[in-house]
């Protein structure tokens, strides 16, 4: 009698094994992974502060179907745009969602955005309040159309060009925010990162990291395909660049231009590490 309680209870088990075994399948062919990574392509600006209170997806036309992604902190998620440069970038989210056709994503900002630029003396910062009507009304959509399939992993990268997306509003002194967001799905793209480098005496004795220097990568056609500029350490890092061959140059005001001679090739998934560069006084 024991024995034949105990055979039932192994037969038991096993059913449940197999019943949350298939579970897990179901869910997993049904289901992918999806993360959001916000990157910043900097501008010449000493803080870009914004407020994201909602990020949303849809997987339709229909401008009513939209759902909110569960992000990695609570919302409100506020952020200074010039921090994520050089290859930092903020998780926004990273949620399981229904396999299908991934139409589009917004992010829907509040009124709390500012601005900080430099003063009349060194030392002195201004902080300008940024309007942001648009993305605060209807949100920011930024078009996806990628198929999700069941059980794989999608990390797309939201490349946030800053220098393009603040307007100064005619003589007003105003600030607008109308962001020029770039989104690539990271496996389907590689990086460039690298170090630039200048004298800062006439005897060339001595080397500093150059800050605010332009990286910019050309296609063969010689069309603009990205462009950053590097942090105080001098360092930069390109992300999300389609696979090919492109040719790099290095700019400065004060310095004389940097030009790669031979074309650079960027592979999917792959870092280039271009290396460091010293640029030359005009």
């Amino acid at each position: 009698m024991i024995f034949k309680k105990i055979i039932i209870g192994i037969v038991a088990l096993s059913s449940l094994f197999f019943l949350i075994n298939c579970s897990s399948s179901t869910e997993t062919e049904n289901t992918s992974r999806v993360q959001l990574k916000l990157v910043d392509a900097p501008g010449d600006y000493l803080g870009v502060n914004v407020e994201i209170i909602d990020i949303q997806y849809k997987s339709n036309s229909d401008d009513e179907a939209w759902e909110s992604f569960i992000p990695t902190t609570d919302y409100p998620i506020q952020v200074d745009l010039t921090d994520l440069t050089a290859g930092n970038y903020l998780l926004l989210a990273d949620n399981i969602l229904p396999v299908g056709n991934l139409h589009q994503i917004r992010l829907i900002l509040s009124d709390n955005n500012t601005l900080e630029i430099e003063g009349d003396t060194p030392d002195e910062i201004i902080t300008e309040h940024l309007s942001t009507p648009s993305a605060q009304q209807s949100g920011l959509k930024l078009k996806i159309d990628q198929e999700l399939e069941g059980g794989f992993f999608y990390s797309f990268i939201l490349d946030w060009d800053v220098q393009q997306s603040i307007v100064k509003a005619g003589n007003s002194g105003k600030y607008n925010l109308k962001p020029v967001i770039r989104v690539i799905v990271e496996a389907n793209s590689g990086s460039l990162k690298g170090m630039v480098t200048a004298d800062i005496q006439d005897d060339d004795s001595e080397h500093a990291p150059l800050h605010n220097a332009t990286i910019a990568i050309y296609d063969i056609s010689e069309m603009l395909v990205a462009q950053t500029m590097t942090n105080e350490e001098g360092e930069y890092m390109l992300v999300g660049i389609p696979p090919g061959s492109y040719h790099l140059e290095i700019k400065h005001d004060l310095y004389v231009t940097h030009a790669s001679e031979d074309t650079i090739t960027i592979s999917n998934g792959e870092i280039l590490d271009y290396g460091s560069i010293e640029l030359i006084h005009n």
